[in-house]
This record gives C-alpha cells, sequence and structure tokens, in this order.
C-alpha cells in the first residue's frame, strides 16, 4: 500500500487533489468515473476553476482513500490546538461505539463550518 507522502504546508484544495491523485496512481479520467463525477469537474477541481460541494469532497475523499480533512486543511489546521487537546485525549479513550459517535458529530461540525467558509469566498 502506498504512503502519501508529506503535503507542503501552504497547499491548497487543487494542487492537494492533484498530488493525493497522483500518488494513487490515477489519471483524472479515472477518478472521475470512479467517483462519479465528471472527468470536466476533476479539471476543474484541480485548476481551481471550481470548487467542489462538501458532497463532493467526501466523494473523492472516500474514493481516494483519504479522509476530507487532507484535501481540505493545511497540515498545521489539522492537528488539535491546545484549546482542545484534552478533549481529543479523553475522547481517546472511549469504547468504539462511543468514538464512532463522537467523530461523526465532529464530521458534521467541520462540514458545516467549510460550507460556511465557502459560501463567503
Amino acid at each position: 500500500m502506498k504512503k502519501i507522502k508529506l503535503l507542503r504546508l501552504t497547499m491548497d484544495f487543487p494542487e492537494r487533489l492533484a498530488q493525493i491523485r497522483k500518488e494513487k496512481g490515477l489519471t483524472q479520467q479515472e477518478l472521475a468515473e470512479k467517483s462519479g463525477v465528471s472527468v470536466i469537474q476533476i479539471r476543474r477541481y484541480e485548476t481551481a476553476a471550481a470548487q467542489p460541494t462538501m458532497e463532493l469532497i467526501r466523494k473523492l475523499a472516500i474514493t481516494l482513500g483519504v479522509s476530507a480533512d487532507l484535501l481540505v486543511f493545511d497540515k498545521e489546521e489539522r492537528g488539535p490546538d491546545d484549546e482542545l487537546r484534552l478533549q481529543f485525549e479523553a475522547i481517546s479513550k472511549f469504547l468504539p461505539e462511543e468514538k464512532k459517535i463522537a467523530k461523526a458529530l465532529l464530521e458534521g461540525l467541520i462540514l458545516r463550518h467549510e460550507a460556511k467558509r465557502w459560501a463567503t469566498l
């Protein structure tokens, strides 16, 4: 299994998408077919001519086998800040079912936040 190389800290979504796609050995056409997105849209996303919806980011992440946050966030944005570190440490001790619930809640909040952020661009 191929490991994803560390991404540059200043990389934007289009660059991340293209890099991860290439690291997975996929062409734009193959990614389009596997994710159910047109190849024209994949090209637009990779050239920053269009921004995908949160649902499309989810589809792309699943197809590429990575988390959506890897596609969306810079590395420095991905780690918990000091304010939330204790909460995440506590969650890491939850039972698997409790972790699943916490993860779903957090993913929903993150998607909502990103949708609001993108709506203001």
